[in-house]
């Protein structure tokens, strides 16, 4: 092994934990950021430009970064497909799910989402069923159902939107275990390029089903930094760097920092929107965490 070589072994895991812990920042901070987007664009419509945008920024840069890199043939509907459940179904769920509940269980609830990959793991033979992994499972949905008891007793939650953060959460759990493959066969910027972008743009005709309407008039400059910050850190960088996380540390490593979203995500949302936070989500959230780590460990 070369000296230039080596070097680049050890830098390499670091880099990696380094655009992860980046990447975590982001997606933390992304629920209170859409939380604000949502109070003044329609959810469904902001879904849908944010990713097809974000897809778009990311495929110019794939052509400098990754040169070469083109679709096959006989990919386009495998990675349509895999837009389309991290895309389109994730994010159209999700930040319909954001406006109807709080950013505090928002990020709580969407912390399950390790468990619901560990599943179709199972599903697809990918991982053996065990017993720890079943608790696991058992435990989180414990957790959730303490964390929407609880939190019912606070302005800004319900039943609904806690339900859709939970689906939300199933299918982000998927789509990380769905894109091992395709990980394997496409560099992970342009992977993320090509399934946002399809994704995104599935999205814009179920925007045309969401009651409510756009007034341009009444989106203030809080709501368009919001917006960037969404599109350009949570959507075209973060994306990016979990996927090439998951390429070079795993499903289920990278999976694990999604404890540290929970935490950035419910700080900011009691910090910057004032979200109340009570016994029974704290409750809540100590048998989710116990439910992942036993899940995935």
């Amino acid at each position: 092994m070369t000296a230039a070589k080596s070097e680049e072994g050890r830098r390499s895991p670091a880099l990696v934990e380094a655009s992860l812990l980046l990447t975590v920042f982001f997606f933390g901070t992304n629920f209170t950021a859409v939380k604000l987007v949502v109070a003044d664009v329609p959810p469904v419509l902001f879904a849908a430009a944010r990713f097809t945008l974000a897809g778009l920024i990311l495929f110019a840069i794939s052509r400098f970064a990754e040169p070469g890199t083109r679709l096959k043939r006989n990919d386009v509907l495998p990675v349509l497909g895999l837009g389309v459940v991290g895309i389109t179904l994730t994010q159209t769920v999700f930040t319909v799910g954001v406006g109807l509940t709080t950013a505090a269980n928002t990020a709580l609830v969407y912390s399950t989402s390790p468990v619901w990959g560990m599943l179709l793991g199972f599903a697809l033979g990918l991982e053996r069923p065990r017993l720890a992994g079943i608790l696991g499972i058992g435990l989180s949905l414990v957790g959730v159902g303490f964390i929407v008891y609880g939190g019912l007793e606070f302005a800004g939650t319900s039943l609904v939107g806690d339900a859709l953060i939970l689906a939300a959460a199933v299918f982000w759990g998927s789509y990380t275990v769905l894109s091992l493959g395709l990980l394997e066969r496409y560099p992970p910027i342009s992977l993320a390029a090509y399934a946002m972008t399809l994704g995104g743009l599935v999205a814009f005709p179920l925007s045309l089903l969401d009651p409510h309407t756009l007034d341009p008039a009444a989106i203030d400059a809080t709501t368009w930094t919001a917006a960037a910050y969404s599109m350009l850190f949570s959507s075209a960088f973060g994306f990016a760097a979990w996927g090439w996380g998951v390429s070079r540390a795993g499903a289920n490593r990278v999976l694990i920092y999604q404890y540290l979203v929970t935490l950035i995500g419910v700080s900011t949302g009691i910090v910057l929107l004032g979200e109340r936070f009570g016994p029974g989500q704290l409750v809540g959230a100590a048998v989710i965490v116990a439910g992942v780590y036993l899940a995935k460990r």
